[in-house]
């Protein structure tokens, strides 16, 4: 190990950005403070809980989508653009595409999931994921030409009924009001499957109020470029669309099949309680595609609040083993859940408390403030909120 100890962060979401930033306040000796690099293929990170708020503009791209120079000024954390190519464990090496060659003493695996798009005829060339900045966009773009036109009706069939397609469908819907007809498809017999009956009941209640048609145990067959193939009880129908988002799934970074680490069934990174992959200490997983479980053996939901409970952990057990202390077994809180369901409208449970409607809308948003990646990008968004109104009402 030399001198300075190197940590290279593979990945900038929730999980990779924050034990950064915890490393980065963590106290250190003097001559210890180790050198922290940050990798990700995107020049900004996403708060992907907000995305949503793009579709209504409710929020602007810079509130929540900051570039990451902008979070690390002021930090010694190094940020380089770039995709990792290999990963030498015997030397201790990251390869970029670029060829960059980092070493390390610590290495972070959080690259994360991505929306697979093979499994249906069309997926890839005819769908839109919602997880980026990117995708976000590419729906705006499609939703100004379409309401710049002179259809009658916008057609959106949502695939995925889970938390990300019933959140989409409730914000597409109220911005397209009249005009919109949304469809949302689910495989199994019920919407949010794995949500408390609270969110999921108002949920359904949110989706009927605004005119959502629910098709449950219903599969696609294919997507063309105007239509999509609807399968229920073996039979198929074809369904014109203008327009579909495709929710369901997710598929392990294709770059940890190259990293040779033990991998589950799934296709995830095995750890110990530690958060250390299997059979390399020096090396700690996170987020989306690492096989983290509870004490219990249950598998822990791939959640923005899970990857910030792990990003303390990680962070706390890399700051300990370079300076000699014990780490800590990794231990998941559950603080309830969250979801937006459309314009001044959410459902909060957890903790004890149930409640939704326009309380429990701005309750969220307050949360997810706090949970800004930094105090700065905190006070500029917050202050933002705070004149909105103001600027809206002189306008």
């Amino acid at each position: 190990m030399t001198s300075v100890p190197r940590i290279c962060i593979l990945g900038g979401g929730f999980g990779g950005l924050y034990t950064a930033l915890r490393l980065n306040q963590l106290v250190w000796a003097n001559d210890q403070k180790p050198e922290i690099t940050l990798i990700d293929r995107q020049t900004n990170f996403v708060f992907t809980p907000l995305l949503y708020e793009l579709v209504t503009g409710e929020m602007q791209s810079w509130e929540i989508a900051p570039p990451f120079a902008e979070l690390l000024k002021g930090t010694d954390i190094r940020f380089i653009q770039g995709s990792v190519d290999y990963i030498d464990k015997a030397q201790k090496s990251v390869t970029l595409e670029d060829s960059t060659e980092l070493e390390y003493d610590r290495l972070v695996l959080a690259l994360g999931c991505e929306t697979p798009s093979e499994s249906v005829p069309g997926v890839r060339d005819h769908a839109i994921p919602f997880r980026s900045l990117q995708d976000a966009y590419k729906l705006d773009e499609k939703l100004r030409v379409l309401e710049a036109s002179t259809a009658e009706k916008i057609r959106i069939a949502i695939v995925g009924a889970g938390y990300s397609g019933v959140e989409l469908a409730c914000k597409l819907a109220d911005r397209l009001k009249s005009r919109g007809r949304i469809r949302l498809i689910q495989s199994r017999d019920t919407i949010l499957p794995n949500a408390p009956k609270f969110n999921r009941d108002a949920a359904l209640k949110a989706l009927e109020q605004r005119g959502i048609w629910v098709d449950l145990e219903t599969t696609v067959s294919e997507i063309t470029a105007d239509s999509i193939g609807l399968i229920y009880k073996d039979q198929t129908d074809i369904i014109p669309v203008e327009i579909v988002m495709w929710t369901v799934g997710n598929q392990v970074s294709p770059a940890i099949n190259h990293c040779g680490l033990a991998l589950n069934a799934q296709g995830k990174i095995t750890t110990a309680e530690t958060l250390q992959v299997t059979d390399n200490p020096d090396i700690y997983a996170l987020g989306d595609a690492a096989a983290i479980l509870t004490v219990d053996g249950n598998s822990i939901p791939t959640t923005a609040q899970s990857a910030l409970q792990q990003s303390d952990f990680v962070a706390w057990n890399i700051w300990s083993s370079l300076t000699d202390r014990p780490q800590l077994a990794f231990s998941y809180t559950n603080l309830g859940e969250m979801m937006t369901l459309g314009d001044d409208n959410a459902v909060l449970s957890g903790m004890g408390i149930q409640f939704d409607g326009p309380l429990a809308y701005v309750a969220r948003r307050l949360v997810y403030l706090y949970r800004l990646p930094t105090l700065d990008h905190q006070l500029k968004v917050g202050l933002n909120w705070l004149t909105q109104p103001l600027v809206k009402l002189l306008s």
